[in-house]
């Protein structure tokens, strides 16, 4: 092997082992590993900037920014008490309906930001009820990662495969992944509602005090409120036609974001690129360079050589290794670093001679985004509503979710495992 491929591998190693590790954050792991490629001379600095996607990274401002705007109206606390409303106070119901709101909103928004608007109500209303937050809080983990699939924007693994593939459009997306997606939803807030409905019991009384909340209360600006849903209206719909008007998903979104700024004023402008998680995207870019040293030197068309002489290049082998692959490391490590590894390696698949890559891609999907619901470190939302509930005083230990959340994930894969099968392999 030649000196710049063990450079390369060596800097990823070493990098990926740091994100691991979570002992300094991880964009400044990846953005120093992402520096050292060039440093050493695996990349240089044109090609490094040529490896970056700008699109994956312009689609995640663009959504931040509607986000950061659309939650000052009070919007998301509205839909949650009447969620809560509508339920009856009851708190089974009101685990499956906040964990229905999750999923969806995870759909169209991005996990981290739907469960840091979604906890805080969902603490406000078991307070109320007197009953245990971390069933409510496990199944909005759970829904977030789920509804986070079914889409393009979703999650960030999706967002990665659409940029590197064209033809999986936004309308591709749902209609490859959305039905699985909400089945799965279905199975894994049933089973929830089950396991915890005896340690969720509460009375009428308290019940009642639900019902006289006034979820209107909520809603802050009703001007601001209007501009938000039609921009969010414009861009949504910007996405099931972006391939027929041949503009990308970034476009759209940061088209919605700044039709949403001249329609607020630039009063709003400071405070939106602020909400803007700067840390998500210069992570991004750490590791599109760091991936690049790996695809440059030759290594990424080395594994996929050494995976397709593994399957014997057999379509369905290939597809149940990617989708359990990307299930079981993405529950132990970052899903993200994961997928910017593995979609150049499915890209040298196709050129290695396997024609129908589509299988492949969709795994790859499935099983990154599915497998962070395995443990409490596999994905960003899980870290962030633990964080929020060890706030409020009800730690979620990493065994504890183990617990639940390792053979719900099985069962996810078990269900994709048969849908890919039944779907596009047979």
């Amino acid at each position: 092997m030649e000196q710049q491929a063990i450079i390369a591998i060596g800097i990823f190693l070493v990098t990926y082992a740091l994100i691991v590790s979570e002992k300094i954050h991880r964009t400044i792991v990846a953005m120093m590993g992402g520096i050292l490629m060039v440093v050493f001379g695996v990349v240089n600095q044109e090609t490094a900037i040529h490896h970056i996607d700008f699109n994956t990274l312009g689609l995640l401002t663009g959504m931040m920014i509607i986000v950061a705007i659309t939650a000052q109206t009070g919007l998301f606390k509205y839909i949650a008490i009447w969620a809560a409303k509508k339920s009856q106070g009851d708190p089974v119901k009101i685990l499956v309906a906040l964990g229905i709101i999750t999923a969806t909103a995870s759909a169209f928004l991005d996990n981290v930001t739907t469960v840091l608007l979604m906890v805080p109500v969902t603490f406000s209303i078991t307070r109320q009820l007197r009953v245990p937050p971390i069933p409510f809080l496990l199944t909005q983990i759970f829904a977030s990662n789920i509804g986070g699939t079914a889409t393009l924007i979703g999650d960030p693994p999706n967002i990665m495969i659409g940029s590197a593939n064209k033809e999986l459009t936004f309308m591709a997306f749902i209609d490859n992944l959305a039905a699985v997606s909400f089945f799965i939803l279905f199975v894994t807030i049933a089973v929830l509602a089950v396991w915890y409905r005896k340690q969720i019991r509460t009375s009428d009384e308290l019940k009642a005090n639900i019902m006289r909340l006034d979820e209107k209360a909520e809603l802050v600006d009703m001007g601001l409120l209007k501009k938000c849903l039609f921009t969010i209206a414009f861009t949504i719909g910007g996405f099931f036609v972006h391939q027929l008007i041949h503009v990308e998903s970034a476009t759209v979104a940061l088209a919605g974001a700044f039709l949403l700024l001249l329609l607020t004023g630039e009063h709003y402008l400071e405070d939106a690129l602020t909400k803007v998680e700067w840390t998500t995207i210069f992570f991004f870019v750490g590791l599109f360079v760091l991936v690049s040293g790996l695809v440059e030197t030759g290594v990424i068309s080395t594994l996929a050589k050494k995976a397709i002489d593994l399957t014997g290049g057999d379509l369905t082998l290939t597809s149940m290794l990617i989708l359990w692959m990307s299930a079981i490391a993405s529950a132990f490590i970052d899903n993200i670093p994961f997928v910017a590894t593995m979609i150049p390696m499915i890209q040298e698949m196709g050129r290695m001679g396997i024609t129908d890559l589509d299988p492949l891609w969709w795994s790859l999907a499935l099983g990154a985004c599915l497998g962070g619901n395995g443990t409490l470190i596999g994905a960003s939302a899980n870290v962030i509503v633990a964080g929020l509930a060890a706030k409020e005083g009800h730690p979620i230990s990493f065994l504890r979710y183990l617990w639940i959340g390792f053979p719900l994930m099985i069962l996810s894969i078990l269900i994709c495992s048969a849908y890919i099968y039944l779907r596009y392999l047979i």
